[in-house]
Order: structure tokens, then C-alpha cells, then sequence
């Protein structure tokens, strides 16, 4: 991870949303590898699930990954995910926030999205950081480390 906690956060914005328009809120910004997939499926559907648990603690969801608009358009729909998904096909987004890494899969190397979650303070600064996220108890973690 290239950022720390107490950096300023990068500047994320597609469509009609824009992290620093949300100062003042706490932003959960989850990075995943590809829409309507067995565990990215499963990851947004427990932000789906707790999405009233996180507005209660007065904190935003945004997930991001490289799939286009369409894609992720269909994938909100299809699980009815009530956050902001933002494309990320260029990749930029990840780069800045130091998820775009070498991974490899049946001996194959390519690049992608390493699963990570940041969490951004009020004050636009990273909080918390939870890199190479495992699924399972991931949500519960986030919520804990905004005070459950």
C-alpha cells in the first residue's frame, strides 16, 4: 500500500460522485476486482445488508472497480446495492490508492485490483486501511473501526 493512514485521500470522482463533495462524512471506499463475480458479489452484498448500519454511523459506501459503467449499472441492479459504484476501466483510481498490483492465478501473472478497503475520515484523510481483504467478517470489521 503506497498510502497511509493520515494522508489525504485521493480524489475519486465518476458520474455524479465526488469524494471531496462528502467532507464532513465519513466514506467507505471498497475496491474490487470485477462485478457479478462470486466474491465481489458477496462483498457488496454485505455492504448492501449493513448500508443502514453504516448511514446510522453517518458514513457513505462507494466501490470501485474496472468495470465499465454498464457492468456495474447491471450488477446494482441485479443486487439491489443502494451506494455509488464508480468505474475505474483506466485504472487510475486503483493506481492512486496503490491497489493495482501484479496477481497471479493458475501460474498466469496479470494486473488487477488487490481487494482493499479505505476507510476516509471527515476530514478527507484515510482513517483506516484494510488491505488484501478476505470476505468473510470483512463488513462487521469496517463497522467496528467507525464505532459500532
Amino acid at each position: 500500500m503506497s498510502l497511509q493512514i493520515g494522508a489525504r485521500a485521493p480524489e475519486i470522482r465518476g458520474g455524479d460522485f465526488q469524494l471531496s463533495k462528502l467532507k464532513g462524512k465519513s466514506v467507505v471506499v471498497y475496491f474490487f476486482p470485477k462485478a457479478d463475480t462470486p466474491g465481489c458479489t458477496k462483498e457488496s452484498c454485505e455492504f448492501r445488508d449493513a448500508s443502514k448500519q453504516f448511514a446510522k454511523l453517518n458514513a457513505e459506501i462507494v466501490g470501485i472497480s474496472p468495470d465499465t459503467t454498464e457492468a456495474q449499472t447491471r450488477f446494482a441492479a441485479k443486487y439491489g446495492l443502494p451506494f455509488t459504484l464508480v468505474p475505474d476501466p483506466d485504472h487510475s483510481i486503483a493506481e492512486a490508492y496503490g491497489v493495482w498490483k501484479e496477481k497471479s492465478m493458475y501460474g498466469r501473472t496479470y494486473m488487477g485490483i488487490e481487494r482493499s478497503t479505505f476507510v476516509v475520515g471527515p476530514d478527507g484523510k484515510i482513517a483506516k486501511i484494510f488491505p488484501k481483504v478476505k470476505v468473510p467478517d470483512h463488513v462487521a470489521a469496517v463497522l467496528e473501526s467507525l464505532g459500532k
